[in-house]
C-alpha cells in the first residue's frame, strides 16, 4: 500500500494472526486503515477506480463487440450454412445481431447469457441444428431499425403490398420474409450437421435461388384464404418459423401410431390429398376468375400485382377451349406462370448434395431447349393443379352429353387428335395400384367402347 503514502503505525502481527489471517482480510485490513480524509488519499482512489473502469468497460465492451460480429459467429463449423448466406445475401452488410437481437442494452446482455448454451453445445460436439424459436424469432423492432413500413409497392414494382397496413395488424414481417437472409435453409432442412462440410461461398449462391429469399406466394395466398376463414395465423409462432428438428421425431413417432391404429390408413391418406387438391383448385379458379365469393381479401391476380397482367395472346375468344396448340408448343413458357407449387406455403425437404448434383446436371444441360412433345404435355396436365382445375369440367366445346356422345368420332379420327384427347381422358379404367397419374375427369373410352376400336381391329 505505499501507494497511498505511509502505513499507519499499528502493532506488529504475531506469528498466530499471520496464520489465521488470509489474503482478502488483509487487504481490508490496510484499505480500512488507510487515511481517507487526506486529499490526496481520495484523488488516488477516484484515480484508481477510474483506471479500473476503463479496463473493465473497455474489455466487456471489446469481448461484445467481437461477440456481435459475424466473425465470431464463422468460428464455428455449425454455423457454416448460415453464415455463407448471410454472407451472400443482402444483409452481409449488417451485423447478425441487428436482426437476432431486440434493440437495447439489456436485450443484448440477456441474449448473451442465454447464448451460454450453445458454445457449451459447441464445446461438447453437440451442435444441432439451427432453427428460429418464439424466443429468437427476428421482431419488427429489428427490421424496422432500417426500413419503413411506408410502403405500398414491392422494390420490383409489382407487387401491391400496404406494409403499415399489415405491421398495424399484427403481421410480422418475418411471415412475409423470412428467407430474405438465409434462403429458409432451415426450413429446406439444409442445414443439418451431416452437410455442412459442403457449404462453401460458392453453394450459399447457388442455394440463395430467388423463391427462397422472396416471399413465397404460396404464403400469402394461405394467410389470406385463412382470414377469409375468420383466423389471424400469425397470432401462432409455429405458424411464422420453422419446425423445431428436436421435435420432429416425437410428432412423426404420433402419427406413425395414429396410422397404426387407423384401420383405413391408405384410403384416408387418399382422402386428405384429394381435399388439399380440391382446396387448390378451388382457389386457382378464384384467382382466375371464374369462381367469385364474398371474400375479405380476393385471390385474383390483380389484387397483389399491377405488372402481372393476362398476355395478349390469351385475350382471344374460346381461349380456354383452344389453347391446346399454345399449351403443346409453349409449355415451357406456362408453366413460368402455371406452377401450382408456387401456391403452396410449406417448402418440402430437401437434400442438399441431391441439390448440387442436380446443379450439375442443370448447368451441363442449360442450352437445352423444350421440344413439343403431347407425352410431357399430358402428365403436366395432370400433376398441374392450374390444368385440372379446368380439365376436370367438362368443355363448352362438348355441348350435350348425349350429342356429344354419338358426334365426337369426327374429332378423334386421327392420331394427333386422340392424343388431344387423352390430355383428359384415360383409354382405359385406371388401375387401383397404378402409379400412372389420373386423369382428371373419370370418363374413359372403354367405359363405351368395351369391344375395342375400329383401328384396333385393323389392326
Amino acid at each position: 500500500m505505499a501507494f497511498w503514502g505511509k502505513k499507519n503505525k499499528e502493532k506488529p502481527e504475531t506469528r498466530e494472526d499471520k496464520k489465521k489471517t488470509g489474503p482478502i482480510r488483509k487487504l481490508w485490513h490496510k484499505v480500512k486503515n488507510i487515511n481517507w480524509k487526506d486529499p490526496v488519499n481520495r484523488w488516488k482512489l477516484l484515480f484508481a477506480s477510474l483506471i479500473a473502469f476503463i479496463v473493465i468497460f473497455g474489455g466487456g465492451y471489446g469481448v461484445l463487440s467481437f461477440t456481435n460480429s459475424p466473425t465470431f459467429c464463422a468460428n464455428c463449423h455449425e454455423m457454416a450454412p448460415e453464415v455463407t448466406t448471410f454472407t451472400a445475401s443482402a444483409h452481409s452488410e449488417i451485423t447478425c445481431v441487428q436482426c437476432h437481437i431486440k434493440p437495447g442494452f439489456v436485450n443484448m446482455i440477456t441474449h448473451k447469457v442465454i447464448s451460454l448454451k450453445e458454445v457449451y453445445h459447441h464445446v461438447m460436439g453437440i451442435p444441432e441444428q439451427i432453427v428460429q424459436t418464439e424466443h429468437e424469432a427476428v421482431s419488427d423492432e429489428n427490421c424496422l431499425q432500417c426500413h419503413s413500413k411506408n410502403r405500398l409497392v414491392s422494390a420490383s414494382g409489382d407487387l401491391i403490398v400496404n406494409h403499415k397496413g399489415h405491421i398495424e395488424e399484427g403481421v410480422p414481417c418475418i411471415s412475409c420474409h423470412a428467407g430474405v437472409a438465409h434462403a429458409k435453409i432451415a426450413a429446406r432442412g439444409i442445414n443439418t450437421e451431416e452437410v455442412r462440410g459442403h457449404w462453401t461461398p460458392e453453394v450459399a449462391q447457388q442455394m440463395m435461388e430467388k423463391k427462397y429469399l422472396a416471399p413465397n406466394m404460396g404464403t400469402c395466398i394461405d394467410c389470406h384464404d385463412k382470414v377469409n376463414n375468420g383466423e389471424k395465423p400469425w397470432t401462432d409462432v409455429a405458424y411464422l418459423v420453422p419446425p423445431n428438428p428436436n421435435h420432429l421425431e416425437d410428432e412423426a413417432k404420433k402419427t406413425s401410431n395414429a396410422v397404426k391404429h387407423e384401420a383405413n390408413s391408405e384410403e384416408a391418406a387418399k382422402e386428405a390429398v384429394a381435399q388439399h387438391d380440391k382446396k387448390t383448385q378451388k382457389i386457382i379458379l378464384e384467382a382466375l376468375g371464374k369462381q367469385q365469393k364474398d371474400v375479405k381479401l380476393s385471390m385474383a391476380c390483380e389484387t397483389c400485382h399491377e405488372q402481372v397482367k393476362i398476355p395478349e395472346d390469351h385475350k382471344v375468344a374460346d381461349w380456354n377451349q383452344n389453347h391446346g396448340t399454345n399449351a403443346l408448343n409453349k409449355l415451357d413458357q406456362c408453366v413460368d406462370c402455371h406452377q401450382d407449387s408456387k401456391w403452396f406455403r410449406d417448402i418440402p425437404k430437401q437434400d442438399l448434395v441431391s441439390l448440387l448434383k442436380m446443379a450439375e446436371v442443370t448447368e451441363a444441360d442449360k442450352d437445352h431447349h423444350y421440344q413439343p412433345n403431347i407425352t410431357v404435355v399430358r402428365e403436366q396436365s395432370r400433376i398441374n393443379k392450374f390444368c385440372s382445375a379446368c380439365h376436370s369440367e367438362r368443355p363448352e366445346s362438348h355441348g350435350e352429353s348425349d350429342q356429344y356422345l354419338t358426334s365426337h368420332a369426327s374429332k378423334a379420327s386421327t392420331a394427333e387428335q386422340k392424343a388431344e384427347c387423352f390430355v383428359c381422358h384415360d383409354r382405359e379404367e385406371p388401375k387401383a395400384d397404378s402409379k400412372d397419374v389420373k386423369a382428371p375427369t373419370d370418363v374413359y373410352c372403354q367405359y363405351c367402347h368395351r369391344t375395342g376400336f375400329k383401328d384396333d381391329m385393323k389392326n
